[in-house]
C-alpha cells in the first residue's frame, strides 16, 4: 500500500484497469508478443478521450499491433527498420513481407526508417503514439519523450518484461507531467496521457 502511494506521488503512476475489452474486427494471424493488448485499444481511446485521426507506431515487427490500431484510427503510420534488434532478434530485411501482410489495409503506411531519423526535424502531432522499439533505457527515453511531446496519449510495450523500459516511462512521465497508467498484463503496457 505504501509502495503504491509512493509510486503514485513520485511518478504520477496509477494502475490501469480496462472497463471493457473488445476484439478488433480485422487482425492478421502472425506471431506477436503484443497479443492481448489489442483487446483494450478501444478502452484506452475512450479512457484518454483522444481523437482517432492519426496513430504512429515505432516498432512494427510483424504488424500485429499496427493492424489492430488500424481498426480504430483513420491513419496509422508504422516506423521500423524491419531487421529486428538485440531484444527481438536480428534477421534479414522483412519490409516487403510486412508490407504485403498489410496491403489490404489502406489506412496503414509503413515507413522503413530508424526512429532517430524519423523524429529529426519532425513536429507532426498524433492522437496516439505506440513505442515498442529496442528495449534499452536510452532509446526508449529518447523516442518516448519525443512521442509524449507529440501526442495526446503515448503507449509503451514491455514495461513488465524490461526494467529499462519502465524506468524510461517513469522518467518521461515526471519530465512531461503526464499521468502514467500501468497495465500489467501481456508483458506490460505503460500509458501516458493528460488525465
Amino acid at each position: 500500500m505504501i509502495k503504491s502511494i509512493y509510486r503514485k506521488l513520485r511518478y504520477n503512476e496509477s494502475e490501469y484497469y480496462p472497463q471493457t475489452r473488445s476484439k478488433p474486427s480485422n487482425l492478421i494471424d502472425v506471431v506477436s508478443a503484443w497479443k492481448g493488448n489489442e483487446l483494450i485499444i478501444k478502452d484506452i481511446i475512450n479512457f484518454s478521450k483522444i481523437k482517432t485521426d492519426k496513430c504512429l507506431e515505432f516498432g512494427v515487427d510483424n504488424a500485429f499491433s499496427t493492424v489492430a490500431f488500424s481498426n480504430y484510427f483513420n491513419k496509422v503510420t508504422g516506423v521500423d527498420i524491419f531487421t529486428g534488434d538485440d531484444h527481438s532478434g536480428t534477421h534479414t530485411d522483412d519490409y516487403e513481407n510486412v508490407k504485403k501482410s498489410v496491403e489490404a489495409f489502406d489506412n496503414i503506411e509503413l515507413v522503413k526508417a530508424d526512429y532517430k531519423d524519423f523524429i529529426k526535424n519532425n513536429d507532426e502531432f498524433y492522437d496516439l503514439i505506440h513505442v515498442d522499439i529496442v528495449h534499452s533505457y536510452e532509446d526508449t527515453y529518447r523516442c518516448g519523450l519525443w512521442a509524449a511531446e507529440h501526442s495526446d496519449c503515448t503507449l509503451f510495450h514491455d514495461t513488465i518484461s524490461f526494467m529499462e523500459v519502465i524506468k524510461a516511462v517513469k522518467d518521461i512521465s515526471k519530465k512531461t507531467n503526464k499521468q502514467f497508467y500501468h497495465f500489467r498484463e501481456f508483458y506490460g503496457l505503460g500509458i501516458l496521457c493528460n488525465k
